[in-house]
């Protein structure tokens, strides 16, 4: 039977659709991870097995040491969870209630809870709109008006430190303690030093998504401030330096044996795997930038925005962030070409419903809020193909076409 060119066309564009609909690239794939460590790992779960040492321990001591040798820390504290690990570092630092303790707006909700978990005021700063992260010129210019600030939490966001020279200038002037938020960070670094080492503690996550990832939720803290370890490891212990005896309220955030060695068996790939993400996104950069897509930062004539690094920053791409116009049809458009992508974050913290007793509005920081009507993560994991990043390219061209 012979087909008319009227007729070919849709049978064309079916075709199109369904191979379209056919094809997946995920926003994470940990499947293609663990079948890289699937042996090393088991035989490190089976060790903790046959120790039966299931609560800290030689294991958590031996990942402990690691990290600390890893981020050039003295010391690190493992615990329960990254929201964990916040908390942790305010504590051991000193914040106590009634302190102001000043952070980003656009970061996950652990940034700020963790804050008021520990019973002081969070004070919300706007954003650098390039980086996303806290913009040190505005945090200087309000702590002139705060004289009960405690600390800091500039957030290691995406992957990509905060600007550090800036913030510990304003450590030693103002004489408050910088504590990392570097949950996204495990192996970026700020003019050849790595994050958790950059000011007077900071706090990791090894939830699942991560860079440096468990098999449930894991975090840690890193300090070269010995009072600071000392706190963190007994408020941990549920304020416990000796068993039965507790000098203080603390918490039952101990980091159990079995997520410690996993995390071993990661540790000594993690820095490949932070170098393939880093070459995934300049292979983004150039298909993007081939594509006509994007042009040089402050154009606004292009449809979206690449991700922008600092010259001072070794970034490490926990996500690969754009700025897109109409986000929100371009996204569903993605999914139904099985592209996935995901909103980090679509609301601001400011405006969150919990912090309503802070009295922010809309438009009380701009960049933040503009920022998460824009942001747009694309799929971004080392095992990511050429092939299928070209394809998430394509695609967003041909919605822009």
């Amino acid at each position: 039977m012979s087909i008319s060119p009227k007729s070919a066309a849709p049978r064309r564009a079916s075709l199109e659709l369904k191979t379209a609909a056919d094809r997946q690239v995920p926003l994470l794939d940990l499947q293609r991870q663990f079948a890289q460590v699937r042996e090393e790992v088991l035989a490190a779960v089976e060790r903790v097995c046959s120790s039966q040492q299931f609560i800290l321990g030689e294991e958590v001591a031996h990942f402990e040491r690691d990290v600390s040798s890893f981020t050039g820390a003295g010391f690190s504290v493992g615990c329960a969870s990254g929201t964990d690990a916040v908390w942790l570092a305010l504590a051991a630092c000193g914040v106590q209630p009634g302190d102001v303790v000043m952070t980003t707006p656009f970061s996950f909700f652990a940034s700020a809870s963790a804050i008021v978990r520990a019973g002081a005021r969070p004070v919300f700063v706007d954003i650098d709109p390039h980086s996303f992260n806290l913009d040190p010129e505005l945090v200087a210019s309000r702590l002139h008006g705060l004289p009960s600030v405690r600390a800091i939490i500039p957030v290691h966001l995406y992957g990509q430190c905060a600007d550090m020279d800036a913030f510990r200038r304003i450590g030693a002037e103002f004489n408050v303690s910088i504590i990392e938020d570097a949950a996204q960070a495990f192996g970026a670094g700020w003019r050849g030093q790595r994050a958790g080492a950059l000011g007077r503690a900071a706090a990791f996550s090894f939830y699942p998504t991560k860079n440096l990832s468990a098999f449930g939720d894991a975090g840690c803290i890193t300090t070269s401030d010995v009072a600071v370890v000392e706190r963190a490891r007994s408020l941990r212990n549920h304020g416990s330096s000796q068993r039965y005896y507790h000098q203080e309220i603390g918490w039952n955030s101990r980091l159990d044996a079995i997520q410690a060695a996993i995390l071993r068996v990661k540790m000594s790939r993690v820095q490949l795997w932070n170098e393939q993400r880093r070459q995934r996104a300049a292979t983004y950069d150039q298909l993007f930038r081939k594509a006509g897509l994007a042009e040089a930062r402050g154009d606004n004539s292009a449809p979206i925005c690449l991700p922008s690094t600092r010259s001072e920053a070794y970034h490490i791409y926990h996500q690969y962030v754009i700025r897109a116009q109409q986000r929100d049809a371009l996204r569903e458009f993605l999914s139904k070409r099985g592209v996935g992508t995901e909103i980090y974050y679509p609301l601001p913290l400011h405006l969150q419903p919990c912090f309503s007793y802070l009295g922010h509005r809309d438009g009380d920081f701009p960049q933040a809020e503009k920022a998460s009507q824009e942001v747009l993560a694309l799929p971004m994991f080392p095992e990511l193909t050429a092939e299928e990043q070209q394809y998430v390219v394509e695609s967003i061209a041909q919605y822009y076409s």
